[in-house]
């Protein structure tokens, strides 16, 4: 950073060179890099990359865009180009190109690139960085080797959407079509045509989890958005070639004009086929979707029926215990008063003569049993009165939290069933050979990448910059 401000304002080592008489510079690039942005919040909102000091100068001193900071929270691909003339009349292209995500494993993804061609000398400043799983790495790469094409403008913002806009959409749609075959088949219940047998076709829980991973395959680069950025681009180099002098028009500027238009045309053909593709597997999705709900919900049918059959079950059994009940009762009934009479009788309140004929004889004192018979019966009454109101208290106790436990089964029943639905648990298989095969190849690429550094183009010195990881609100 002790040289920061040298390759800002061209001295010391960056000093331009000496060109030979009769040799003018046509084009150059001046780049600030930054690769491998390593810090978590590089690409947050409202955050910048560089210390405020030293942002602020480069932004002054290579003429970029200052409306640039107003898009840190920008979301999804974002382009935005025009035509500016600053104080000393010189003539400028301001490019703001770039794309975050969310965070992942805790750390922001995306790239940015700013960039301000002036017309009139045909050099092209900016600042560009990303994160390692973006393809800066690989962009600036196939920059390097695409030097004579560096008047354009628009050569580096192509290039990165050319990597954007590479197969691996295209086959992320056709893993996405075959495993909702294979879907399919495991909802439908039917047997593959040659290929290995679908494991969980009656686990309705794993199956679930594909369709939501099938899902967010199918919408991982929504293709409305990149071509929109196709318009931007294609308006962007018309509005460069209208503005650019007649004596910059060079033959490789025309020539890369006349390519880039067909290039873009075709990545908007390719893109659109993707969105009738994906549109094709969404209606499919939500097909399959609504097949399984419909299973999920004849199931929940069986299981009510079910609980509604043993309901009737033990409504069935309470009514012949009530019914046995009922029989004892009146068995009760039957037998009580003539228990209850021998039983009196055969005090000795009563003398029957002992076999004689003498008349049966009542003691004076039988109010004696009355006396005593009366407030026992009141007091076992009152008891049982007691205990029945407090059985009935329990009854009710009871009865409540069998309710509330019908509810909880009913409730974790159901949730067993529609928790597969809402399972983020993410059951994709590996990609096949032909993923793991590119993603070694994009892995190659970007070694040997991995310092920022600041380039120019009218110089043979490379300046090693440490890599920036500050984070900081502006």
């Amino acid at each position: 950073m002790s040289e920061f401000d040298n390759f800002l304002h061209r001295k010391g080592p960056f000093e331009p060179a000496r060109l030979p008489n009769g040799v003018h510079l046509d084009a150059g690039l001046r780049l600030i890099l930054q690769i491998d942005a390593q810090h978590k919040d590089t690409f947050a909102p409202r955050c910048i990359s560089l210390p405020h000091e030293n942002y602020s100068a480069m932004v002054h001193a290579l003429h970029l865009p200052q409306m640039a900071i107003e898009t840190s929270s920008a979301v999804g691909p974002f382009f935005w180009s025009t035509v500016d003339r600053d104080d000393n009349g010189s003539t400028r292209l301001h490019i703001i190109f770039r794309k975050s995500d969310v965070l992942k494993k805790g750390k922001t993804r995306g790239w940015e690139l700013i960039l301000s061609h002036e017309l009139g000398t045909g050099i092209t400043t900016g600042f560009c960085k990303g994160t390692p799983s973006s393809s800066i790495s690989a962009s600036i790469k196939q920059l390097k080797a695409c030097a004579a094409e560096i008047g354009h403008a628009m050569l580096l913002p192509l290039i990165i959407f050319g990597h954007e806009s590479s197969l691996t959409s295209d086959m992320r749609q056709r893993d996405v079509r075959y495993w909702l075959q294979r879907l399919e088949r495991a909802i439908s219940m039917r047997d593959g045509d040659g290929d290995e047998a679908y494991n969980y076709a009656k686990d309705l829980n794993a199956v679930n989890r594909d369709l939501l991973e099938c899902q967010a395959q199918v919408l991982w680069q929504p293709p409305a958005s990149y071509i929109a950025i196709i318009e931007y681009l294609e308006e962007a180099a018309r509005l460069f070639i209208h503005m650019l002098p007649e004596s910059k028009k060079t033959p490789v500027v025309e020539k890369f004009q006349m390519r880039m238009l067909p290039r873009l045309e075709l990545y908007r053909k390719r893109w659109a086929g993707i969105q009738a593709y994906a549109d094709t597997s969404m209606q499919r999705l939500e097909i399959q979707r609504s097949a399984l709900y419909t299973i999920m919900s004849q199931k929940e049918s069986r299981l009510n029926l079910e609980i509604a059959s043993d309901s009737k079950k033990l409504a069935h059994a309470s009514e012949r215990d009530a019914k046995s009940m009922k029989g004892i009762s009146l068995l009760g009934t039957i037998f009580l008063p003539g228990t209850f009479l021998a039983s009196i009788f055969s005090t000795t309140f009563f003398d029957f003569g002992n076999g004689t004929d003498t008349a049966a004889v009542v003691s004076h004192k039988f109010w004696v049993y009355w006396v005593f018979t009366i407030p026992f019966t009141l007091v076992v009454v009152g008891l049982y009165l007691l205990w029945e109101r407090r059985r009935q208290r329990s009854y009710m106790l009871e009865d409540a939290q069998l309710e509330q436990d019908i509810e909880a089964m009913e409730q974790q029943i159901l949730d067993s069933l529609r928790k597969r639905t809402m399972s983020k648990t993410n059951t994709w298989v590996a990609r096949n050979e032909r993923k793991a095969e590119l993603a070694a190849d994009v892995d190659n690429d970007y070694g040997g990448f991995k310092e920022p550094v600041v380039t120019t183009a009218t110089s043979s010195n490379t300046l090693a910059v440490p890599s920036i990881n500050i984070s900081q609100q502006y």
